[in-house]
């Protein structure tokens, strides 16, 4: 017998399980696939010697999130690297909008628009670690200093409302904010999507959006390597089809989205139960393409070679419309295209002189379209030539990406659809998000506040619950983390 046991070995099991075992307790990780990371995983996807990252590839929320604060990733000999521009959004005629770390070289270069964006930012900027606690909050208490938190919904209320077109006169901050809200894959002018953009935007000032030199998967090695050092066991390659197949424990803690419980509890769940997690909404999906290059992207707008992360797709009413037409279940002609290029800050990714790029198209869930044509499309209207560079080419649909991470449902890369509703109520609304009916059983994935990105802050709210209610450890789950 173990005290606890986790299924899936994704950032938010893997934050569960060293919480856990920071406590003393005897922690055994279970994973069906041959490798751990769940979303963030880096493989050679293309030719030999070409490290992509298999889901995520910028982490804002390594530097940000109180988990990884907690555990210190430098720590861990985990290498953040930062472009001095975070974001870039590539616009037609070889111009482009400049998210820098600096926010006031950012306003500076957004010519009449440019204090409205640094009164935007600055406030929530200044105290981005109270912003960031709201919302890696568990949804359902107060957060320590609401005011941050306040003055973030009062900027959501106008930016995903009708009144986000008075604050900005020109069309160029409106696209590069549009951009970054699209992240959400939903209509970006929404209350939940606006607030993924500002709380994304406002890291980009506050902390950057750094690239881990060696892929996403260094980040997971680092929590794996620490699990090893305290005790725990991670058995990879070992499906888990049913809940009787885990061994007796006193927790389990369960990295899986909503169908994945009803797979590996069925009947065991009362029916009112079984039927709202069968309700649970999932958002629209990804078509993702690595690429192996012969040399870096010729960007038309020479700064977007210094950016680290770049969303293409025009204007804010073409993003508008590409993310309303992925929500109405429809391919866009021309889709939401967000790319990385890791080897601007870690050139050890590719062979000397090459370079790696990370892309994917938003789509409609469960999409089986290879859209690989159309994402080549987005990237040479802004970077004329590029077709000519690629070596290699790895496509995954969004109905394949769930072959790859079982809670990427039909393609759903953010733990379900995202709008503010879907977010307070994931996965089924009750005040525990975490706990089941089941006693001792919990849900720990993405699909329970605060949600999507690499934060392992859901991993830490469930096992904080699992302390409280199975062995009466009141303390502060993130007091264990650091070890």
């Amino acid at each position: 017998m173990v005290d606890a046991v986790i299924v899936g070995a994704g950032p938010n099991g893997l934050a569960a399980a060293l919480v856990l075992a920071g406590a003393g307790l005897s922690v055994r990780v279970f994973e069906a696939a041959p490798t751990i990371g769940g979303g963030a995983r880096t493989q050679e996807l293309t030719l030999p010697g070409f490290r992509h990252d298999v889901c995520s590839a910028v982490h804002p929320m390594a530097l940000a999130s109180p988990f990884f604060r907690a555990f210190d990733l430098a720590r861990h000999g985990v290498d953040l690297r930062r472009p001095e521009i975070a974001y870039a959004h590539p616009l037609d005629g070889g111009r482009a909008d400049l998210a820098w770390t600096d926010l006031d070289r950012t306003a500076d270069g957004l010519g009449a628009d440019g204090q409205a964006w640094r009164a935007l930012f600055a406030p929530l900027v200044a105290r981005w670690p109270e912003v960031v606690a709201a919302i890696m909050s568990d949804f359902r208490t107060v957060p320590p200093r609401p005011t941050a938190a306040a003055r973030l919904a009062l900027s959501m209320l106008e930016q995903g409302t009708a009144l986000r077109g008075r604050r900005f006169s020109g069309d160029v901050a409106p696209a590069l904010l549009a951009g970054v809200n699209a992240h959400a894959i939903a209509p970006v002018g929404g209350l939940a999507p606006s607030g993924i953009g500002l709380v994304l935007g406002t890291l980009a000032h506050a902390v950057g959006w750094p690239i881990p030199v060696g892929g996403s998967q260094r980040i997971i090695d680092a929590m794996a390597t620490e699990l090893h050092r305290r005790g725990a066991t991670i058995l990879t390659g070992t499906p888990i089809a049913s809940l009787d197949e885990l061994p007796p424990s006193r927790a389990v803690l369960l990295d899986v989205a909503p169908g994945g419980l009803l797979r590996l509890a069925g009947e065991r769940l009362p029916a009112r139960y079984r039927r709202a997690l069968a309700r649970f909404r999932h958002g629209g999906g990804a078509c993702k393409v690595d690429f192996a290059l012969a040399g870096p992207v010729p960007w038309a707008a020479p700064d977007c070679a210094r950016a680290g992360t770049l969303h293409m797709v025009g204007s804010r009413a073409e993003a508008d419309l590409a993310e309303r037409e992925v929500a109405a279940g429809r391919h866009a002609e021309r889709p939401y295209v967000l790319a990385v290029q890791p080897t601007l800050v870690d050139p050890g990714r590719a062979p000397a002189g090459r370079h790696v790029l990370w892309a994917y198209a938003h789509v409609p869930n469960g999409s089986t379209r290879d859209v690989s044509i159309q994402i080549q499309a987005q990237i040479e209207r802004f970077a004329p030539g590029f077709h000519d560079l690629v070596l290699g080419t790895h496509v995954i649909t969004a109905a394949e990406q769930e072959r790859h991470n079982r809670n990427y449902v039909g393609g759903d890369i953010s733990g379900g659809a995202t709008t503010a509703w879907g977010l307070a109520s994931r996965p089924v609304l009750r005040w525990d998000p975490y706990a089941t009916p089941l006693p001792g059983v919990y849900l720990c994935s993405a699909s329970t506040p605060p949600g999507q990105a690499v934060h392992g802050m859901c991993g830490v709210h469930a096992a904080g619950r699992a302390l409280r209610q199975r062995f009466g450890v009141r303390r502060n789950p993130l007091e264990f983390v650091a070890g």
